[in-house]
């Protein structure tokens, strides 16, 4: 017997300030979904979510929850009024018997529920939020940029709670790689339409397309369509056309119908300009250390950073990835070591708090207050890359319109308010981006056209960020935080930084050349019978060195992959020497793991 579906939505209808938000729009979520909601910035995602989980009232249509279902929604900005703690509120949807759930959700999401509310931040009281959801364990949840304000850490951890879960989801995030890893099917909002596909958001760039393709090729019938027929009506002899008013009334219903059609909306015009060339050399720093109190950001560090160079810096949250971007940067003293800016540098900073955005401003007036964008004398126009242009052209080059330049910057959704923050710093012209957490928030149009306006820009990247897709599209050097004053240099991005690691942790120790990898006998083992003409351990060492082998050859080849790299050895002498003396040791263990396969394979055949 078929389940009733744990929500279901009909014809909703929702405008907001006159505009129109949705209209009949049906969905339904069932027991075990996993479903990632798409969309543009400012397309209603959250509203929908909002309308999903009963706290916004459609004007028109039905929300359906079955008696007893529960439906949880993570709030990007909880309430919190009326609790002592973080943890008070995360546990207040529990009995106190099941308190102890919302202390191992807050060790996973790295945040202390003993933590005051009133002192708590941004970031700590949306975790509590996620904590709070995860503890209580709904049939439904919904969840709204749950990896915004996580490390890498956390994100990796909520994933796997996810992918173990049993519940179904709702799912709205910037990143793309906790979306594939986790949804098997996709709702995308475009245009007040909801349309869904039963495959992940992997799929989603290639459905998005089809469906655009489609649109496009109808289009173009109707418009040939009325053309033909607006030329019957012009041509037609006019006894006729009386006889077949029908067709004029068609060719009428035809023009509504194109004129109804909403055109989708466009991709940012957003543009970088390197100006003047920096020097050849933008960074050099040597031998940084930085301690507050008993925590150490960094100690004996060194970094070189060259032009055109894109550094990404990982790690936990409060670890120090921003303290250290603003060492490099001269913003904040060193305690010990130098760092020696190079020449001709322009600096544009976009901050991960939208601290430069005043949210009582209108849109309007935050540009053309701005000391860089200002033209003397005029307050309708802001300055762009050295040329005067009305404001309101500048917003609409980033998808704002005019009744939104006149508003207040409050009203912007996250998404909205990092394309007002980058609509700023991409106004003038500048050789080195400083990039805290640019992702959050951002739809994946606009991440995709931010990606390739890095790939293309001559200057120079530092960018702080915990999206792996995002780091592996753009990064060049990814520096890892690990805490405790260490700081590690590795070559490329995210997947190349997870490899490298994997090859230089304990367990993947050197290996001599005399003696390739071999398992512990336990002392008290007594050897099998030789009836194979091999011992018992020689039997189990026969069967395990194929897999050893093949280990060691995947190891060589990522090796040979980094060093593959013309300029590492200039660019970093020190893991040059590092990666060749590992080579050289793997590919002795390959030899002697080879040799005693053979040895071992000559005995039995004799045997």
């Amino acid at each position: 017997m078929a389940r009733a579906p744990l929500l279901q939505l009909t014809d909703i209808s929702l405008t907001f300030g006159g505009n129109p938000v949705f209209d009949d729009l049906s969905l339904t979520v069932q027991q075990g979904d996993r479903i990632a909601l798409v969309g543009r910035n400012g397309s209603g995602k959250s509203t929908l979510m909002k309308v999903m989980a009963g706290l916004i009232e459609p004007d028109h249509g039905t929300r359906v929850v079955p008696p007893g279902t529960s439906v949880g929604y993570m709030e990007q900005e909880p309430d919190l009024s009326g609790f002592a703690t973080l943890g008070d509120f995360a546990a207040s949807g529990l009995d106190p018997a099941e308190a102890y759930k919302v202390e191992m959700v807050a060790e996973g999401l790295k945040f202390k529920a003993e933590t005051p509310v009133e002192t708590a931040s941004g970031g700590e009281r949306r975790r509590a939020a996620l904590a709070k959801l995860l503890a209580e364990a709904p049939e439904l949840m919904l969840l709204d940029e749950p990896t915004n304000h996580l490390d890498i850490e956390a994100i990796a951890w909520l994933e796997n709670q996810l992918r173990e879960t049993r519940r179904a989801f709702v799912l709205i995030s910037h990143d793309r790689a906790f979306l594939r890893a986790l949804t098997r099917a996709t709702l995308w909002i475009d245009r007040g339409k909801v349309a869904r596909n039963e495959q992940g958001f992997e799929a989603f760039e290639e459905w998005r397309e089809k469906v655009w393709t489609e649109e496009d090729e109808a289009r173009h019938k109707l418009d040939r369509k009325i053309k033909a027929e607006a030329r019957w009506a012009v041509e037609g002899i006019s006894a006729r056309r009386k006889r077949n008013q029908g067709r004029v009334r068609a060719l009428q219903a035809l023009r509504e119908e194109r004129a109804s059609q909403i055109r989708r909306q466009g991709v940012a015009a957003m543009e970088l300009d390197a100006g003047t060339q920096s020097g050849k050399r933008v960074i050099e720093a040597k031998a940084l250390s930085k301690s507050f109190g008993d925590k150490q950001i960094v100690r004996d560090f060194d970094l070189r950073v060259l032009r055109g160079d894109r550094v990404a810096f990982v790690g936990p949250n409060g670890v120090g990835k921003t303290t250290l971007l603003k060492m490099l940067t001269g913003e904040i003293a060193p305690d010990e070591g130098s760092v020696k800016l190079g020449t001709n540098l322009e600096i544009a900073v976009f901050d991960q708090a939208r601290a430069t955005l005043d949210p009582e401003q209108t849109l309007w007036d935050g540009l053309v207050n701005d000391p860089d964008m200002a033209v003397k004398g005029r307050s309708d126009q802001v300055m762009v890359r050295g040329t005067p242009k009305h404001v309101v052209a500048y917003l609409k080059d980033f998808l704002f319109d005019e009744q939104q330049a006149r508003g207040p910057i409050r009203a912007l959704s996250g998404g909205e308010r990092a394309r007002l923050l980058l609509a700023r710093i991409m106004a003038r012209p500048s050789n080195l981006l400083i990039l805290d957490e640019p992702t959050n928030d951002l739809d994946v149009e606009t991440l995709d056209l931010l990606q390739d306006l890095l790939g293309e820009y001559d200057g120079t990247v530092l960018l702080v960020s915990h999206d792996r897709d995002f780091i592996d599209r753009v990064a060049t050097t990814t520096i890892a935080m690990e805490g405790n004053g260490r700081a590690t240099v590795y070559a490329g991005g995210w997947s190349d930084y997870q490899a490298q690691k994997a090859l230089a942790e304990p367990d993947m120790k050197p290996v001599s050349k005399k003696e390739a990898p071999r398992p512990e006998s336990k002392p008290t083992e007594k050897p099998a019978p030789k009836k194979s003409g091999l011992s018992f351990t020689e039997k189990h060492r026969l069967e395990a060195l194929p897999g050893i082998i093949e280990k060691l050859e995947h190891e060589i080849g990522k090796i040979n992959e980094l060093l593959s790299d013309p300029d590492l050895f200039t660019r970093e002498p020190v893991k040059f020497a590092k990666a060749t003396e590992m080579l050289t040791e793997r590919q002795g263990a390959l030899d002697a793991a080879e040799m005693e396969w053979l040895e071992l394979e000559e005995k039995a055949q004799r045997a």
